[in-house]
């Protein structure tokens, strides 16, 4: 990489530093580009000399959103650590419950951009998408505990997940806790294959 492909790519990523920080906390639609600009220190010629548009620039905040929140966070949470599937499946709860208490807790990007690009369709299937991802993590680790249909319970397990953000939302502190205890509930009653049922 020269010198001028070095300096494109610190600007790149100071633009998109900046959209991160600001699109999580306040939101796709509440940002501007120019407000992106002013906190990223750059010029709006070369925002979009990196970004075509601010769609773009969004669809970029989602896959480094993907990349922090979804792989280097939650992903990792559920697999740190000897848990069976199971017990990595009702982690999920105990993660969402240390994000709920963070003082900066700042919600789904994913579910928010999904909302508020309602009416920009490469945004909100840019955002389904990125939530569907993590319904895969949840499939492999049904899967794996040798749950049946899993596409089934992924959808099941997420609309918990989403709920408990929402009431989080609310004010709701132990959101992620009494979601903790539904599922338990679920899980427990949950169709297994043959093998599973007979190892249990």
């Amino acid at each position: 990489m020269n010198q001028v492909e070095k300096e494109r790519s610190v600007a790149r990523e100071r633009i998109l530093d900046a959209a991160y920080e600001l699109f999580s906390r306040e939101g796709v639609n509440a940002v501007g580009v120019d407000t992106v600009v002013a906190r990223s220190g750059s010029g709006k010629m070369t925002l979009y000399r990196h970004f075509k548009s601010k769609e773009a620039l969004v669809r970029a905040f989602l896959e480094r959103r993907e990349d922090l929140w979804t792989k280097q966070w939650f992903e990792a949470a559920l697999t740190d650590g000897d848990k069976s599937a199971e017990e990595r499946l009702l982690t999920v709860f105990d993660a969402f419950d240390s994000w709920f208490r963070k003082p900066d807790f700042e919600g789904c990007s994913f579910i928010n951009s999904l909302l508020e690009g309602r009416e920009t369709e490469s945004i909100r299937s840019a955002a389904a998408q990125h939530l569907a991802n993590i319904r895969n993590i949840l499939e492999r680790f049904a899967r794996e505990a040798g749950l049946i249909d899993v596409e089934r319970f992924a959808r099941a397990w997420h609309v918990l997940m989403k709920g408990a953000i929402v009431a989080r939302h609310e004010g709701q502190l132990d959101a992620a806790l009494e979601a903790k205890s539904t599922a338990r509930l679920i899980l427990g009653s949950w169709p297994r294959s043959r093998a599973a049922a007979a190892g249990s």
